[in-house]
């Protein structure tokens, strides 16, 4: 049975007019009362009406591409190519392979927001949803997922993961790319091992995610083949994907064992504050701590010295991921690529000479 608006007040108990200044955000609603009707129309899963075109197909014009924070280029060069491709000349019809309107979704990191946004493009009919980077690691959570994109993919929309692995016992995703963060990690550390280093820090991201899992076991594994796997809790710290995060947590390490001569952050930015922090220590780069990074986004080139890390093809990927969003491109065998993260050597790393 169709869910109507007036289902919707009674369930809230609201008024439909009070729905409809919610849903067209057109009137000043007490965030109280907001936050009622939201949750009423998320557990009825109701669908705004659309344009007499948008309901004929069954989708809009309209594509959604989520990112954790469009100020960090690891999301932006992903967003900025799918958008490309998503919004790229098409037949003129506006449907069936034609432009779409590509609207970035910034859910600040919040499991909350993502589910939030994928109601919000369901009621719109978006034509393809797009979600990138690392998901988060909570059984709740990935059951949460698992419904709200089940609804997209029954009513039409294409839903593709870029840079995020695929979602256990779910079959609406057209394709899932992603990138081998294990793999990529595990051949960072085997550099810097292969270099001589035997006291080696890590900085993490956040222990929920998957790409910080995936990283740091690639990390581990290269760590425990070499035979120095002992000890990790003392050199393994957690933080957020920032700069600041890198320079405390780094700062900790070196308190906590200051005979480590090399120091591989979760990502490029982390690895910036990384180096903040050693200088800060009035120790040298790479001459008493190597630092190394991960992703190789632009500005990993111009540190001081550039920074050895592990390249992933974010552009490339984010492309695809518009292609395949838009049906342009044939899904990969069984749904999943691995995409290959190559390792970038630069003056960041070194021999220890202490």
């Amino acid at each position: 049975m169709t869910v109507t608006l007036a289902d919707v007040a009674a369930r809230a108990r609201v008024s439909p007019a009070t729905v409809s200044r919610v849903l067209n955000g057109n009137y000043p609603v007490a965030a109280s009362t907001r936050e009622r009707v939201l949750r009423a129309v998320d557990d009825l899963d109701y669908v705004l009406n659309g344009p007499a075109s948008s309901l004929a197909a069954a989708t809009s014009d309209l594509v959604g591409i989520l990112v954790n924070d469009i100020a960090d280029p690891f999301f932006g060069i992903m967003a900025g190519a799918a958008q490309t491709e998503i919004g790229g000349p098409g037949d003129g019809s506006g449907r069936g392979g034609g432009e779409k309107l590509a609207v970035v979704c910034n859910t600040g990191g919040s499991p909350e927001r993502e589910l939030t946004y994928l109601t919000l493009l369901q009621r719109q009919r978006a034509a393809a949803v797009v979600l990138t980077g690392g998901a988060l690691e909570d059984p709740a959570h990935q059951a949460a997922m698992a419904v709200k994109l089940g609804r997209l993919a029954d009513a039409g929309t294409r839903i593709v993961f870029c840079g995020r692995p695929p979602l256990p016992e779910s079959d609406a995703v057209v394709a899932a790319l992603a990138f081998d963060n294990r793999g990529g990690a595990r051949r960072l550390t085997e550099h810097l091992i292969g270099l001589g280093h035997r006291r080696i820090g890590y900085v993490a991201g956040p222990v929920e995610r998957t790409t910080t899992r995936h990283r740091l076991e690639g990390h581990r594994e290269a760590m425990k083949a070499a035979g120095l796997h002992g000890g990790e809790e003392n050199v393994t710290l957690h933080g957020h994907y920032d700069r600041r995060s890198g320079y405390d947590a780094t700062l900790e390490l070196l308190r906590r064992e200051p005979e480590v001569t090399a120091i591989v952050a979760a990502n490029d930015t982390v690895a910036l504050g990384a180096c903040a922090a050693v200088r800060d220590q009035g120790l040298r780069i790479p001459e008493d701590v190597s630092v190394a990074g991960f992703d190789d986004l632009p500005f990993s080139v111009d540190a001081v010295p550039a920074l050895t890390t592990v390249r992933l093809p974010l552009f490339e990927a984010g492309a695809r991921a518009g292609r395949l969003a838009m049906g342009k491109e044939t899904p990969p065998p069984g749904g999943t690529a691995i995409i290959a993260a190559e390792l970038m050597e630069r003056g960041s790393t070194a021999a220890p000479s202490r």
